[in-house]
């Protein structure tokens, strides 16, 4: 089993046996071991890591057998590269699903990859010996539920994985299933494996001259229990063992005893025990096949983390390269990392800080009765010296350090998919390295490197590579302007195998795989989606079937909630023809027609509703008037460009607006006046609810298409003693609710305020407890400062509100004239804001309203 790993003993009985924490006797053995060297290893461990290079340096084999897929055996001579940098995976993925795929990840402290250097640094030829991972992707195809997989197919155990109830409940294999390192961990006296663990094997060393005791050690523990618990529940290890010996028997044809087998520690037992050719060839005869691909790929920390999922057994794998980089002095070394982290965030921290927090562990440590400081002793003595008691930063500590951002590396000429080179070729050009960190990018599309990014992480997204995800920009609202929230994971490398049977460039791929999900979408709203982000990748091979699909489901629904929902997203896409210099002008008119279609059907589809579907129509009309202002100014323009001479670009856009027949296509730059037409009709129509009729008059109100005069009679209408309360309140909601700044309009026009005002005294006290949650969501979405003036309004309480002489009789600073007095008394610091003092006060100085030198004044 893939989690328990050799230890190490260190204390000595008198007949030459090593005895250690678990209390397991161990032969002394100087000389190596007759037969195969079976090296048990814990994958991920920095102790076995330092113990195999140390077998292997004192038995010198004549060839390295390693627990892994043999596909792969073509590859280790790429370990040797100076671009392969750890971590890194080996990946297997189904050349006829890509998606179908295993990882077999190795660390810088993985004894699986410290053998394969070991072995190419020697020039010893090294093999992977485990089932294939032809076998191993079609047993997950065949039955996906049926192997609880780590990392390449291996078998997650509970000191693999974090214990799962639920899994419990559902696989009744989980019952029986052993581990090994709790098992071992439990007869020492301990209660966290983890702990026992580096107590074993990460804080001592092998005995003195012997490096295979530790191996022979394990190996006699992991004989016992799976005597007592057989395969312990995981009956597939017994066709990986079968394949292994199978193996080894080839290499010992080949190189007698001369061979070192470095596997987990759990199977070490099954290689040892006696078995026939034919038995261990029974078990392999019928398995499943799949072809199957096998290369290298970068793999994070993150990936080798328990909490991540994968389970690779180790929860802190920035802790476990410490401790195989630094085995002289790791808690000084590692204090000294934490205290540099926290410096670089502003933290402050002094070289008494890194003293007293190594004694502090060394003391917990003794308290506990461990031989060395562990992660929990170095961690509560971060925390209570350099932290102060605080998690926040010893979050961060755990987040950078213990589990790491660290991204492995392979060279070039790893095999690849034709994809991922041409990926691989764009990243180097552009500049934009893949990191594990997260981090933010901000692009300016108005440069040329910049806007070749955004194209390049819009059409992986289109591939369903998610590199990138797009974020709001803090620094300008403009569209030139984007910012990408960038993190690369290893499973990006399987994303872009998928992908590769698009295309062989990021190009060709990003458009046949929008062109297939434009034919393949369900709905109208997702081809406007889709069309908005052929845009935006710059996919213009790939822009006529979507648009093609467009027009064609545009014609066709009939749902005006449908269409309403596409518009915006339509008209969004054309406000990146400029910056992005896109032709928009087939986009213009579909989204043109589609504006039509809503305006003819909008009126009867918001008659009849009841509340919820109201408040989805209010919304979409909200969202349909601010396309028709965006798409107004679109086609304004460009047919004002396209009637102009000169230009090369107006004339295109007016080629674009005739049919085939040469006819020319029917205006509609005046969308806005039909649109304000619609909610003129909204207005009146008594069917329509309240909600909606309050919002279009709001709406009419904002375009100055509706003077206050006829909004406040509208407003008098709609609150008047014979609609019925809950309609009327509505109506309230949709004219100064949804956040669109109703509140300022109530405290700047007081005969809107003194209508609401009015009305909600009048309503009876049965009728009030109806409408007060409405009422409540409308007000509560104010800003507090926005609230506060509207109480002190209504408290005050100015007399007639409804006459027009209202604004003179109100509060001061609200009435219809200006107060003299308060302007002339902010000019001072006016003019000190504006320069105007050190010209000097000797002209236009007068005081007063009518003397102030501001008015009209430009510089």
């Amino acid at each position: 089993m893939d989690a328990v790993t050799g230890g190490a003993g260190d204390e000595r009985t008198e007949s030459g046996s090593s005895v250690g924490p678990d209390g397991l006797a161990a032969s002394r053995s100087v000389a190596k071991p007759s037969g195969p060297l079976l090296l048990g290893v814990r994958h991920h461990g920095p102790g076995s890591a330092r113990a195999v290079r140390a077998a292997l340096d004192a038995a010198r084999p004549l060839t390295v057998l390693i627990e892994g897929p043999p596909e792969a055996d073509a590859l280790i001579p790429l370990a040797a590269d100076e671009a392969m940098r750890p971590p890194v995976a080996l990946l297997a993925h189904a050349v006829d699903e890509p998606g179908r795929s295993a990882f077999w990840p190795l660390a810088e402290f993985s004894p699986e990859w410290v053998a394969i250097r070991w072995a190419v640094e020697h020039q010893v030829p090294a093999r992977f010996i485990d089932l294939p991972a032809t076998h191993t992707l079609a047993w997950g195809k065949e039955d996906e539920t049926a192997l609880d997989a780590g990392e390449g197919g291996e078998p997650a155990t509970d000191a693999d994985e974090p214990a799962d109830s639920q899994a419990e409940e559902t696989d009744p294999r989980a019952a029986v299933r052993v581990d090994p390192l709790a098992v071992l961990a439990d007869v020492a006296g301990y209660d966290d494996p983890e702990r026992w663990w580096e107590d074993v094997v990460e804080h001592r060393g092998a005995g003195d001259g012997d490096v295979f005791a530790p191996f022979l050690g394990l190996e006699e523990a992991m004989g016992a229990l799976r005597e007592a618990y057989g395969s312990g529940g995981h009956d597939r290890d017994l066709v990986r063992e079968a394949c292994m010996r199978l193996q080894m028997r080839a290499a010992q044809r080949e190189f007698g005893d001369d061979v070192a087998v470095v596997c987990g520690a759990w199977h070490v037992p099954a290689l040892r025990q006696k078995s026939s050719v034919g038995a261990d060839k029974a078990l392999l005869k019928g398995l499943p096949k799949v072809k199957a691909d096998m290369t290298w790929v970068p793999w994070t920390n993150r990936r080798l983390a328990r909490v991540s999922g994968y389970g690779a057994g180790i929860d802190s794998p920035g802790w476990y390269g410490h401790l195989f980089s630094a085995p002289d002095r790791p808690v000084e070394r590692w204090m000294t990392k934490v205290a540099g982290l926290l410096r670089e965030e502003d933290r402050i921290v002094s070289s008494a800080h890194v003293i007293e927090a190594v004694r502090l562990a060394e003391t917990l440590a003794a308290m506990r009765g461990r031989p060395l400081p562990g992660l929990s002793e170095t961690t509560d003595a971060v925390r209570a010296v350099m932290c102060e008691g605080s998690d926040v930063p010893l979050a961060l500590v755990q987040d950078r350090l213990v589990v790491g951002d660290v991204l492995g590396e392979v060279p070039r000429s790893a095999p690849a998919v034709p994809l991922q080179r041409d990926l691989d070729r764009i990243q180097r050009r552009l500049r934009l390295k893949p990191e594990a960190l997260e981090r933010e990018l901000e692009l300016d599309l108005r440069k040329e490197n910049d806007a070749e990014r955004s194209r390049l992480l819009h059409r992986l997204r289109l591939l369903r590579v998610e590199w990138g995800e797009p974020v709001a920009s803090r620094g300008s609202t403009g569209t030139f302007r984007e910012t990408w929230r960038l993190r690369w994971e290893p499973e990006l490398s399987v994303r872009v195998a998928e992908a590769g049977v698009w295309g062989t460039t990021v190009f060709a791929a990003a458009t046949a795989k929008a062109e297939a999900d434009a034919v393949s979408a369900p709905g109208l709203a997702d081809v406007t989606a889709l069309a908005e982000r052929c845009l935006l990748a710059e996919l213009p091979d790939a822009l006529p079937t979507v648009m093609r699909i467009l027009a064609d489901r545009a014609a066709l629904d009939t749902d005006v909630g449908h269409l309403a929902q596409a518009l915006p997203a339509l008209v969004r896409s054309l406000r990146y023809g400029d910056v992005r210099g896109t032709d928009t002008g087939a986009l213009a008119e579909v989204a043109a027609g589609l504006a039509e279609r809503v305006f003819v059907g909008l009126p009867p589809a918001c008659a009849a509703l009841d509340a919820d579907a109201a408040e989805e129509m209010r919304r979409h009309v909200d969202a349909v008037h601010g396309a028709v202002g965006l798409l107004g100014d679109v086609v304004g323009s460009g047919r004002d460009a396209g009637s102009g001479s000169g230009s090369g670009q107006g004339e295109g856009t007016s080629a674009e607006r005739r049919g085939s027949d040469g006819s020319a296509s029917p205006p509609h730059g005046d969308l806005r006046k039909r649109w304000h037409a619609v909610l003129r009709v909204l207005v009146v129509r008594d069917t329509v609810p309240g909600v909606i009729r309050g919002r279009a008059v709001r709406l009419l109100l904002d375009d100055g298409e509706l003077g206050q005069d006829e909004a406040a009679r509208a407003m008098g209408l709609a609150l008047s003693p014979g609609t019925p309360p809950g309609d009327a309140a509505a109506w309230i909601e949709g004219f100064v609710g949804g956040g669109s700044g109703g509140g300022m309009l109530l405290v700047h026009d007081e005969r809107l305020l003194g209508l609401v005002d009015a009305w909600l005294t009048g309503v009876s006290a049965e009728a009030f407890t109806d409408v007060l949650p409405l009422l409540r969501r409308t007000f509560s979405a104010y800003e507090p400062g926005v609230r506060r003036t509207l109480g002190e309004l209504v408290r005050r309480g100015p007399g007639e509100r409804g006459g027009a002489g209202v604004g003179g009789a109100g509060i001061p600073g609200f009435a219809d004239e200006f107060d003299v007095g308060r302007a002339d008394a902010v000019v001072p610091v006016v003019r000190l804001l504006l320069g105007l003092d050190r010209m000097g006060m000797g002209e236009g100085a007068a005081g007063g309203f009518g003397g102030n030198d501001l008015v009209g004044a430009t510089g």
